[in-house]
């Protein structure tokens, strides 16, 4: 009954979500070339918004747990499970204040109304998953990004979703090259529950009901641990809240 069910409704989301992304694709074009960074940065952030409410009609929710422990005006790197794209909408959403950059893979910077775009101006970096001699440059450069301007990163260390919320191996280059090239940061770990249920069926039809929460737990300071510690610390907390 549940699958039938969202077939029409799946209908409806897919319909909103082509808009959204149509119609902000311009709208980014020109809060960035004529108002610059800040008007481009909040055309995305509303963006977020019209995507979430869109994902309202399959019953899906999103909350956040534990913003109250983010650093203010400090670097941030952000390290957390991966489970569908719904991941990078709340982030961007729920955590708009310290402007979330994110590591993504290059397939994503073409092809996409919006997210293409954002991507490819907004600050974050797209590398080869199979050519890390590229990779690690990049995630450098954001590193010495977010240094200088006290913005944040995202990394997902396990590199792919999770098709059932059951979390991956962590991968270490990645956070580690932005720990060492943002080394006044904050390194905060961040649960994603139930965003893999939105596509439990795949891409059609969509699940219904899905109660997506972001969890944001304490912050450490990248200075005051040892790699090793401070990366067994965030995968513990990261997995440690995955349901």
């Amino acid at each position: 009954m549940h699958k039938i069910l969202s077939y029409p409704l799946s209908i409806v989301y897919y319909i909103l979500l082509s808009l959204s992304l149509l119609i902000f694709h311009p709208i980014q074009w020109i809060c960035l070339n004529l108002f610059g960074y800040q008007a481009h940065t909040r055309s995305v952030v509303l963006l977020q918004w019209f995507l979430m409410r869109s994902a309202n009609v399959l019953g899906s929710t999103f909350t956040v747990k534990g913003r109250e422990k983010l650093p203010v005006n400090k670097p941030i790197i952000y390290v957390s499970n991966h489970q569908s794209m719904f991941d990078i909408v709340s982030m961007i959403w729920f955590l708009r204040k310290t402007h979330p950059k994110f590591v993504s893979k290059k397939e994503l910077g073409k092809g996409i109304p919006s997210v293409s775009y954002n991507l490819k101006h907004g600050g974050s970096v797209l590398i080869d998953r199979n050519d890390p001699k590229q990779a690690l440059p990049a995630i450098k450069g954001l590193g010495e990004y977010i240094q200088k301007y006290n913005r944040s990163a995202v990394i997902f260390p396990e590199g792919t979703r999770s098709k059932n919320g059951a979390p991956k191996r962590f991968s270490e280059n990645g956070v580690k090259m932005l720990c060492k090239f943002a080394p006044d940061a904050y390194l905060v770990p961040l649960t994603i529950n139930n965003s893999w249920k939105m596509f439990r069926f795949g891409m059609f039809p969509m699940g219904l009901g899905s109660a997506v929460t972001l969890e944001v737990h304490d912050a450490m300071k990248v200075s005051d641990y040892d790699f090793k510690t401070l990366f067994e610390k965030t995968e513990e907390a990261i997995t440690s809240s995955i349901k």
